[in-house]
Order: C-alpha cells, then structure tokens, then sequence
C-alpha cells in the first residue's frame, strides 16, 4: 500500500470518528452474550429495530440457554415469525442453546472456531460476539460494510471472509470493531443502498466510487 493510500484511508478513519465518535454501540438490545448471540442470528435479512421488538418477550419467555433449548419449535416459530425465514431461525436457536447449555454450560464460548460450530453462527455473528462481548479485535462484515467499504476502495471482493481479511490488512486494529459500528450509522444516514446523498457526504472527496 502506498504512503498517499494511507493517508487516504488514515484521513477516512479521522472524519469517521469526528461524525460518529469513538463510543462502542450495540444496536441490537441485550443484557449477556447468548442474548447477543440469538439477537444478532435472528437479525439476518431483518432490522435491528424489528428484532428488538421480537426478543423483549422472546427473552423473558425463555429467560436462559436451557430454557429456550427445551422450548417447543411451533412456539418459537411464532414468538419470532415477524423476523423472516423463522423456520430455519427457529431451529437455529433452540439448538444454539441446546449447544450451549449442554456443552458449554451455559455460557457462550470466545473463541472463532467453537463459535462458528454453533447452529446458525457464521463468521459475521461470531464477530459480533467477539467484538461486542469479549472486546477481541474483529472485523463484521455485514451489508453496509460489504457495500461501502467496496465504495471507499477498501476492498474489491465480494465475499465477506475476503472483505474480512482486506479490511483488516487496511485498518488499524484499534478499529476493527469501531469501522463497522461507524459505517453503519453512515450506511443508514448518509450513504443508504439505493438513494446515497453523496453532495452531502464528509467522505465524497476521498470516495472511489465513479457512480453513486
């Protein structure tokens, strides 16, 4: 990488952290990390906002890991349906919880490979929990971060565990986590999929994308 694309993408960071600060925020409600863990597996092709709504009752139906392990699939079909594709979801985290009951008692592992062999936990949602839990530099690929990431010139993949490793190779440590929860936020404000406000972005300037 060159010294002037380094100062691009160090200038990038700079005007990040003035716009939406350097605070860790969690946009999905939780109080431990397996609450976390089935929050961000229902959040796949759903909002933040919607999956909130669903775990307030969900989580005081089914207050623990073996709780919810032992729950009936037709009721938590409908306690979740509102978030989408709550067949496989439904699956997913009962037998999550039973994983983490009975082989983890109860508490959710730290480690990527024991993450990633939970039922319906893939590299993204071990991240999560990685980053917002156990404070272990990650990098969460999610679709805001895959879109303007690829914008800003960061990466040219398209699959996440290759963004993953560009975005990391690119940002410095201290960020990992930080950039996602950033990018985020400007993913929904500023820069939205289909109608970007690129006239009143802070980052037009240093911004590779030709179109908007």
């Amino acid at each position: 990488m060159t010294k002037k694309e380094k100062e691009r993408i160090a200038e990038i960071l700079r005007r990040l952290d003035r716009e939406y600060t350097t605070e860790y925020r969690c946009y999905l409600n939780h109080e431990n990390a397996w609450q976390l863990l089935i929050a961000t597996i229902l959040s796949a092709q759903c909002t933040d906002a919607r999956v909130n709504i669903v775990t307030g009752p969900l989580f005081a139906h089914y207050p623990t890991p073996q709780a919810l392990a032992e729950a009936s699939l037709a009721e938590v079909e409908e306690e979740i349906k509102s978030t989408g594709f709550y067949h496989n979801k439904a699956k997913n985290i009962i037998a999550c919880s039973r994983e983490i009951a009975e082989r983890y008692g109860g508490e959710v592992p730290s480690d990527l490979e024991s993450l990633t062999k939970l039922p319906g936990v893939g590299r993204k949602t071990a991240n999560v929990i990685r980053g917002n839990i156990f404070n272990e530099p990650s990098v969460v690929v999610d679709t805001h971060v895959k879109r303007i990431s690829k914008k800003l010139g960061l990466t040219k993949e398209d699959d996440p565990e290759k963004i993953e490793q560009d975005l990391m190779r690119v940002l410095p440590k201290d960020h990992w986590i930080l950039f996602n929860i950033q990018i985020i936020t400007h993913g929904r404000g500023l820069c939205p999929a289909r109608n970007p406000r690129c006239g009143e972005c802070f980052l037009a300037d240093l911004c590779k994308a030709k179109t908007p």
